[in-house]
């Protein structure tokens, strides 16, 4: 049996995508979060992309000030880096 493991999303160029892909990985029990490099627009999409990731426990963080998630710093996201056992950027 595969051992279940830590992932890490980066959403550096299409932060829907990256919500996309955490979801999906959530089939495979891994544990998973999303710490976002650029502005997530404000679309019906991403809003129902978000949910879906607030249902299924992922957590959500941004890099970017003055954005509607919790704001995450240089030192937390080298930690977050250093953590995960898989680190997948999109």
């Amino acid at each position: 049996m595969e051992q279940t493991k830590s992932i890490l999303v980066l959403g550096r160029r299409d932060p829907t995508e990256a919500m996309r892909v955490a979801a999906g990985l959530t089939i495979f029990g891994h544990t998973l979060s999303v710490v976002f490099l650029v502005p997530v627009p404000d679309t019906p999409e991403n809003a129902e992309m978000a949910e879906l990731l607030e249902f299924s426990d992922i957590e959500s963080k941004t890099t970017v000030p003055d954005q509607s998630l919790p704001h995450i710093g240089a030192d937390a996201l080298a930690a977050a880096v250093l953590a995960a056992d898989e680190i997948i950027n999109i």
